[in-house]
């Protein structure tokens, strides 16, 4: 009976926000993917660290929420968005999804426009 508050408390530990933060990203055969392994991509037009992606652009190229209790880590990072949301970076570039990637590993939007590119690590 004495363990049982020290798992619980190890298993609240465990399920708290600073531990998952940085899942959203995952680095995976030299390409960055969100958690569900659908690949991310950066936009050219992005500087500062801030999304020029919005209306028709963010509806093709979905930026990468975040939640508003994300917290920075190494190269990830937040961007700000004007609707008040956050945005996952890397590496200061905002990370977005494509729409027409239909399943995890699709690559489909490399390359559209000379300015969408997958995210590498």
């Amino acid at each position: 009976m004495t363990r049982f508050p020290a798992l619980a408390l190890s298993l609240a530990l465990l399920a708290a926000p600073a531990f998952a933060e940085v899942t959203a990203v995952v680095e995976k055969d030299g390409i960055l993917t969100d958690a569900n392994g659908m690949t991310l991509y950066t936009y050219d037009e992005d500087k500062d660290g801030m999304s020029s992606c919005y209306d028709q652009c963010a509806a093709n190229w979905p930026p990468l929420a975040a939640g508003a209790d994300a917290a920075a880590e190494g190269d990830y990072g937040l961007t700000d968005r004007t609707d008040g949301t956050k945005q996952w970076t890397y590496k200061q570039m905002p990370l977005y999804l494509w729409v027409k990637d239909a399943k995890p590993g699709d690559m489909t939007g490399d390359g559209v426009n000379g300015v969408w590119h997958v995210a590498k690590p």
